[in-house]
């Protein structure tokens, strides 16, 4: 199974890939259980988070962040701090 890909892109990167034209999605703090259907990318614009795959190893990610979540995977979202993030999905 792929593993959760983070990285800290530029601003021209992320304006590149067209990241500020993509869906916000905020949550306040909670846990919740997650089935990715398929790939989604996601720029973290404020808040804290850790994800624990359901095989593979935990990650923690926060404001600045762009992750990457493979197709497949299940998992957990503990969201320690409301997340605000640009998301989109394939």
């Amino acid at each position: 199974m792929a593993q959760i890909e983070i990285s800290k892109p530029s601003k021209q990167e992320l304006e590149d890939l067209g990241v500020f034209r993509w869906d916000i999605w905020e949550k306040e703090e909670s846990e919740f259980p997650w089935h990715y259907s398929s790939e989604e990318h996601c720029y973290i614009l404020e808040g804290h988070a850790e994800v624990k795959p359901s095989s593979g190893e935990p990650v923690e990610f926060s404001e600045g962040d762009y992750v990457v979540f493979p197709e497949g995977m299940d998992c957990t979202w503990k969201i320690t701090k409301k997340i605000r993030k640009h998301y989109k999905f394939g």
